[in-house]
């Protein structure tokens, strides 16, 4: 039985969230996961490096999966848009997964009620083991699912250079006829054609950009699809001296699911204000960490 065929069979009733989340799954796990390049600069057609474009995207990626392994825990400041509502919100990386705190909606400190909500959902994590081993699952889960979609970089695509701006070298990529991905996401990862820089200096990815080249359907179209078109772009920097991290994001993808409801995502991330923390920092100490941050609204 095809992979496509028993993913009908176990997912007919299937609603428009889940296949929102199978849809953006690709695009999401590689912008978190992945955490990549920097700058939009201006392109010229002189100084490439002599070796072959997929040579050179290899080498990238086996330094980026080394730099995963880098466990060191870091606090910064989250602001995103979807859906036209802003948030801000502190974030700390913790051995146990990421623990986040809610600051401000649409520009507005949080009302005392609000307040109380977050405190009542970060008390709630604290105190639940259910809730801690199911974040500890997702950041395994994820972490694992991203490091897959990112190996698979030189075998799913055909790349090429496509200019250089000093220590910068611009690879566009297509997808390569000759491979068969593995699974539903990989398949959106696959059907996918952009840009990447890369610093050669340091062999890092300096930002990586993607859009879909055709409508990519689920379940032969009868689950739904996603529309030609959509399309995700991540930035990074040198954050600190030795340590990059991703700084900004954006994805936008429609489509239709289970034929008749449409899916529209659209969302942008910006992180700041980076500040290394203890590897060996819990989820507790975390949260003592983020309430002394907090910024209380007078009751409204």
């Amino acid at each position: 039985m095809s992979a496509v065929t028993g993913w009908v069979k176990t997912c007919s009733p299937l609603s428009q969230r889940a296949v929102v989340r199978l849809a953006c799954s690709a695009a999401t796990v590689l912008v978190s996961i992945i955490l990549l390049g920097s700058a939009t600069l201006s392109q010229s057609d002189s100084g490439l490096p002599g070796v072959p474009a997929a040579d050179l995207a290899r080498r990238v990626i086996t330094n980026e999966l080394k730099f995963q392994d880098d466990h060191t825990n870091w606090m910064y400041r989250l602001e995103k848009e979807q859906f036209g509502k802003k948030q801000v919100e502190e974030i700390i990386e913790t051995r146990e997964g990421s623990l986040s705190r809610l600051l401000s909606i649409n520009g507005q400190p949080l009302t005392a009620k609000q307040q109380v909500e977050e405190d009542q959902r970060v008390q709630e994590l604290m105190t639940s083991r259910s809730a801690k081993r199911k974040l500890q699952r997702s950041l395994v889960a994820e972490t694992l699912q991203g490091r897959r979609l990112f190996k698979m970089l030189p075998e799913a695509f055909v790349f090429n250079y496509a200019g250089v701006d000093g220590n910068l070298v611009k690879l566009s990529f297509r997808p390569n006829p000759n491979f068969h991905p593995p699974s539903l996401e990989a398949r959106v990862f696959h059907d996918m054609q952009g840009e990447m820089w890369v610093d050669c200096k340091q062999e890092r990815l300096a930002a990586f950009n993607g859009r879909l080249t055709q409508e990519v359907k689920f379940g032969l179209g009868l689950l739904g699809h996603l529309d030609k078109g959509g399309h995700f772009e991540v930035t990074q920097a040198e954050v600190v001296s030795g340590h990059w991290d991703m700084t900004t994001m954006s994805l936008a993808m429609t489509g239709k699911a289970l034929l008749f409801k449409s899916i529209a995502v659209e969302k942008t991330e910006k992180r700041r204000d980076f500040q290394q923390v203890s590897d060996d920092l819990t989820l507790t100490q975390a949260a003592d960490i983020l309430n002394a941050h907090v910024v209380v609204a007078d009751n409204r």
